[in-house]
């Protein structure tokens, strides 16, 4: 085996360190990663573990796991599921097996509070971790107070199950929300709330609403079913250059990326923000996206059973990546990319766990088996490296780690460290999941609800199909 470099002393950088001599072909995650080879969720001294999500001995499905985003919350794990718990579980703590996650799961759980009488689909971190946003099938996203498990401000506005939830990168007061009923929405919590709600909740609107944002054309407008499900905000970014919003829906194969200061657009616009005529007559939604800490990345994951990475200074190329060997059969199956954007991580409804190096996109890093049931949501520790969650619909959460380690800023010789600004976005272009040379198509128009051409407002990435 090759010598090896010594890079920082990180999980990532370890990683690459040995990837110089590693061997090739399906063997490269046992013989040339023994890093990844050790990736466990068995329990022991080294941080894995088996969660069972339940309430009272009955088990149910997690939807969103995330782990604090902070070095005082880093071992943290908020774990939101179908009956609308959020349970906070110390990942410091030994975790239990497989065989007695079931009673053992308890002690490992800090807190956990019924947040909504729904099912909820995302949570997100704010405020140095004393608050947790929930977005919820009862169509508000609620703020909740870490330490107490007070609920202190209710968003409400959206028609449709709320399925995504971000904040800017600086300013932890400005939320972006995806929904179902095919908006996304800004929100301020400085402003001032209106009246509170029958339970005594302290209610807010939205500074900013774009309706339809990713609806396709209709050729059979009386099947309104279709219609709501096609029309769905799957997943929605704020990104680091903290300008811009990055929007992907149910059907449409298309990334947009949104210009906040260009957000004019009438509560009760009905037409359609953005067209893109799909490939070849196919359609793949797009699960989720996901982005580095620096905001140099954009990875999307694509009904079509591949993710793609876009560099964000360059979105105009197309994606410059193309990552294979995962099932991506239902929305509910998520990726994310590494803090560091060196690795990508992806479940699967196959049940396994894939994982890709970011500048090896022809083959699979390395296969994660553990879970009874379709892999979903997927979260990296950005600060306790070496450690990653996975959940599941066997109703389990599987911690993995290659070894208990203090938390510690993850830093990469050869990420670009300074945030990625946004294209300019004042002409619009539709780009393709093909190699730049190929993505020659006709711009995409960006009406206004009154009809006007609205500059600035997006960039669509449009995915192979």
């Amino acid at each position: 085996m090759a010598t090896r470099r010594r890079l920082s002393p990180t999980f990532f950088g370890g990683l690459r360190a040995r990837e110089h001599g590693g061997a090739s072909g399906s063997s490269r995650a046992t013989a040339g990663l023994p890093y990844l080879a050790d990736l466990s969720s068995n329990p022991g001294g080294r941080g894995g573990g088996v969660i069972a999500v339940e309430h009272s001995g009955d088990p149910v499905i997690p939807f969103a796991i995330s782990f604090g985003k902070t070095a005082q919350t880093c071992n943290l794990l908020a774990v939101a599921d179908e009956d609308g718990y959020v349970g906070l579980y110390d990942t410091r703590r030994r975790l239990p097996s497989t065989s007695s996650s079931l009673e053992k799961s308890a002690e490992t759980r800090v807190p956990d509070w019924v947040a909504h009488n729904n099912a909820i689909f995302d949570v997100c971190w704010i405020k140095e971790g004393s608050q947790i946003l929930t977005a919820s099938g009862d169509q508000t996203v609620k703020i909740w107070s870490v330490g107490n498990r007070k609920c202190i401000g209710v968003l409400s506005g959206h028609t449709g199950s709320v399925k995504s939830l971000s904040c800017h990168s600086s300013n932890p007061e400005l939320i972006v929300s995806g929904s179902r009923d095919g908006s996304f929405a800004l929100w301020d919590l400085r402003c001032d709330p209106k009246s509170p709600n029958s339970h005594g909740e302290t209610c807010l609107t939205s500074s900013a609403v774009v309706r339809e944002a990713h609806s396709p054309i209709q050729r059979n407008r009386t099947r309104s079913r279709a219609k709501a499900a096609s029309t769905s905000i799957t997943s929605v970014l704020y990104l680091k250059d903290g300008v811009s919003i990055a929007t992907s829906g149910a059907a449409d194969n298309v990334v947009k990326i949104w210009d906040t200061r260009n957000l004019e657009v009438p509560v009760s616009n009905k037409n359609s923000q953005a067209g893109a005529l799909p490939l070849e007559g196919v359609k793949h939604g797009i699960s989720c996206l996901s982005q580095d800490s620096y905001g140099a990345y954009i990875a999307a994951s694509c009904m079509d059973n591949r993710i793609y990475l876009y560099s964000v200074l360059h979105v105009n190329k197309g994606p410059i990546n193309v990552y294979t060997g995962s099932k991506i059969e239902f929305f509910f199956v998520k990726s994310a990319i590494s803090p560091d954007g060196t690795h990508i991580l992806g479940g699967s409804s196959d049940g396994n766990v894939y994982l890709w190096q970011v500048d090896q996109p022809e083959s699979v890093t390395a296969v994660l088996k553990g879970h009874e049931g379709e892999a979903t949501s997927v979260d990296w520790c950005a600060s306790e490296v070496g450690k990653i969650a996975t959940s599941s619909d066997d109703s389990t959460v599987r911690v993995w780690s290659t070894k208990k380690m203090d938390c510690t800023n993850v830093s990469s010789p050869t990420v670009i460290r300074k945030r990625a600004i946004a294209p300019n976005t004042e002409h619009r272009r539709s780009i393709t999941h093909e190699p730049a040379a190929t993505t020659s198509r006709g711009a995409v128009a960006c009406a206004r609800g009154d009809g006007e051409q609205q500059s600035g407002c997006h960039s669509p990435l449009q995915p192979r199909g």
